[in-house]
């Protein structure tokens, strides 16, 4: 089947608010593979971006160098104005919420939820001797309200089932009032309950205009939360398409970045695919 990554697609998308992340001509190589790019992406103020692609196409190499985990081998990275190379990641990473598998696999199991969310206001896992004012208290526990785990604020970690924790780490990476908010297949391993859930409790708290910009990584365009507004397809390390949601998340494109007829369908808000 035919693809669209030989020559990359950029649909229309308006440019008026302000630039808050922006790859020129980067990639990113180890050894002698170039596993991404080169990749030209930018988003802008108050967008939902969803990125999908079939396995080993790129999506966490990209989501690593949106949130200054890595750097690009050639190109720049631009996060909220500041170039990587050119700026103290340290002091930028507070401003980028992150949620992932593997960052979830260093909080210690023993650690309490609340204390889970609470400790990213100092950027750390682990609670020790640090000290937290009644505003750190207060907005860990309506976040956990927010997402619905605020009963569970006494359990430990590691007695949580997959999508409690799901839902604790998005608390957390949002402890910190991020500019940016980062997930990396936020409903994977979930149950359809578990799925729904969240997605619903995402959606709701996305549609303040006072939250984040996002960007949501996933292999399933039924995760695709309601309020997303844009969307990118990787292939092979390469952009295949970009642009608003609606133009992106198509059958031709569906069935040529995953390469096997694809038929999406879009109820409400909410898109759906199945083959052909």
């Amino acid at each position: 089947m035919a693809t669209v990554s030989a020559q990359c697609h950029y649909l229309s998308i308006p440019m008026s608010q302000r630039t808050v992340l922006s790859l020129s001509d980067v990639s990113v190589r180890r050894g002698d593979r170039v596993i991404l790019g080169p990749v030209n992406f930018s988003v802008a103020e108050g967008e939902r971006w969803v990125i999908l692609g079939p396995n080993g196409a790129g999506k966490s190499t990209l989501l690593n160098l949106l949130s200054a985990m890595s750097f690009p081998t050639f190109g720049s990275v631009e996060i909220l104005g500041q170039v990587l190379g050119k700026v103290d990641v340290f002091e930028l990473r507070p401003r980028v919420g992150f949620c992932s598998s593997l960052m979830a696999e260093n909080i210690p199991g023993d650690e309490l939820v609340r204390d889970v969310v609470l400790t990213a206001a100092y950027a750390i896992i682990g609670r020790w001797n640090e000290r937290y004012d009644l505003w750190d208290e207060s907005r860990a526990i309506a976040l956990l309200t927010t997402f619905g785990v605020r009963d569970l604020g006494d359990r430990e970690f590691s007695t949580l089932s997959e999508g409690e924790r799901k839902r604790v780490q998005i608390c957390r990476a949002l402890m910190a009032d991020p500019e940016i908010l980062l997930l990396d297949e936020p409903a994977a391993g979930l149950d359809l309950g578990g799925r729904e859930d969240l997605l619903k409790r995402f959606a709701k708290f996305s549609s303040d205009p006072q939250a984040p910009v996002t960007i949501l990584v996933t292999h399933h365009i039924e995760e695709i939360p309601e309020g997303t507004t844009h969307a990118l397809l990787l292939e092979d390390g390469l952009i295949a398409v970009s642009g608003p949601v609606d133009q992106v998340i198509t059958s031709e494109y569906i069935s040529a970045v995953f390469g096997l007829p694809i038929e999406v369908q879009k109820e409400g808000a909410r898109f759906f695919a199945k083959a052909q």
